[in-house]
C-alpha cells in the first residue's frame, strides 16, 4: 500500500474534548468490539477495528468532517490514521495516549448497528477460510468495503456492480491505495450472466439476492473453493428495506439455493440489527 503522502496530526485529550464539545469531529474507535463494549468508549464513536480499516474508504462518510481516531493507548490509532490519510481523508487526527488519557464521559455496551463502520461480520468470522493467495470475486460490491478488505488480505479481487458511481468510488480508492482490485460495471439481472468457469477461490455476496444467479456463482468457483453468502430474510421486511419477496429469503431457503455446494457453516436470525441468513458453502475438491 502506498502511504508516502499520508498526513495526519496528533491531538491530546484536552483538544479532543474541545473539538467534541463543538461537534467538530467524527469519532472513530479502532479497538476490538469487546474493548468497545466492556472498557467503554467515547460517546457517539463509530467502531472500525484497525484490522478491518481497509474497509474505511467505502464505509466512512466523506462529508468533510474531520476524523478523530483513537484506541486504548494511541498505538493502533497511529496505524489507522496513516491508512485513512493515505486513503484520502483530508483531516485525520490521532488521539495521543488513546482512551487511557481520556477524562471525558464514556459509554458502555456494544456498538449499535448505525455505529458499525466495517464489513459484514460473516466475512470476518470466516476469515480463516481465505487462502493466503488466490482470486476473489465480490458480487454486487457497492463501494467496495469487502473488495478492499479482501485485497488488503493479499487476494487478487474482481468486484462487479451495476452502479457506475459506486464502482467509480471503489476504483479510485483502490488506485490511491495500490490495491489489486479489478472493477467492472455489470448488470447481473439482464441477459445471460457469466462470471467465468472455476476461476475464483472465494466468491462473496452480501446484501444481494437474485435467485437465477446461483448456478452462475457456483460455476465461477474453483474446485475446493468457497461461497460466502449473506442477505436479508423475510423478517427484515418489518424493520425496513427491502420489503419485496423478490429480495428476501424464506427461512431455511439459502441452503437449498447454494446446492450442490456443501454448507459447512451457517447462521440465521438477527445480526447487527438486520434479519439475515448466511452460509459458507464449499465446492467439492474433485
Amino acid at each position: 500500500m502506498r502511504q508516502s503522502a499520508a498526513v495526519y496530526r496528533n491531538v491530546d485529550a484536552d483538544e479532543a474534548a474541545r473539538l467534541m464539545a463543538r461537534d467538530a469531529v467524527r469519532v472513530l474507535d479502532v479497538r476490538t468490539a469487546d474493548e468497545y463494549e466492556t472498557a467503554g468508549h467515547i460517546p457517539g464513536a463509530n467502531l472500525l477495528p484497525v484490522d478491518l480499516i481497509a474497509a474505511a474508504p467505502a464505509t466512512l462518510p466523506r462529508d468533510g468532517k474531520p476524523l478523530l481516531v483513537y484506541c486504548q493507548h494511541g498505538i493502533r490509532s497511529v496505524t489507522a490514521s496513516r491508512f485513512l490519510a493515505a486513503a484520502g481523508f483530508n483531516d485525520v487526527m490521532n488521539l495521543v495516549g488513546g482512551l487511557s488519557c481520556w477524562r471525558g464521559p464514556r459509554e458502555h455496551g456494544p456498538a449499535s448497528a448505525d455505529r458499525l463502520a466495517g464489513p459484514s461480520s460473516w466475512l470476518v468470522q470466516n476469515a480463516d477460510l481465505l487462502p493466503r493467495r488466490g482470486k476473489a470475486l465480490d458480487v454486487a460490491c457497492g463501494s467496495g468495503r469487502h473488495a478492499l478488505l479482501l485485497s488488503a488480505a493479499g487476494l487478487s479481487v474482481r468486484a462487479v456492480d451495476r452502479d457506475a458511481d459506486a464502482i467509480g468510488e471503489l476504483k479510485a480508492a483502490a488506485r490511491r491505495l495500490g490495491f489489486r482490485v479489478e472493477t467492472e460495471i455489470k448488470d447481473l439481472e439482464t441477459g445471460s450472466a457469466d462470471l467465468g468457469d472455476e476461476v475464483y477461490d472465494i466468491v462473496l455476496v452480501v446484501s444481494y439476492l437474485h435467485r437465477p444467479l446461483f448456478p452462475v456463482l457456483t460455476r465461477a468457483i474453483r474446485k475446493g473453493g468457497w461461497l460466502l453468502y449473506e442477505t436479508y430474510t423475510t423478517g427484515q421486511a418489518a424493520r425496513g428495506k427491502p420489503t419485496s419477496a423478490e429480495y428476501l429469503l424464506e427461512p431455511g431457503e439459502l441452503a437449498g439455493l447454494v446446492a450442490p455446494l456443501e454448507v459447512v457453516r451457517r447462521r440465521e436470525g438477527e445480526f447487527e440489527g438486520r434479519m439475515v441468513s448466511a452460509v459458507a458453502a464449499r465446492k467439492a475438491a474433485k
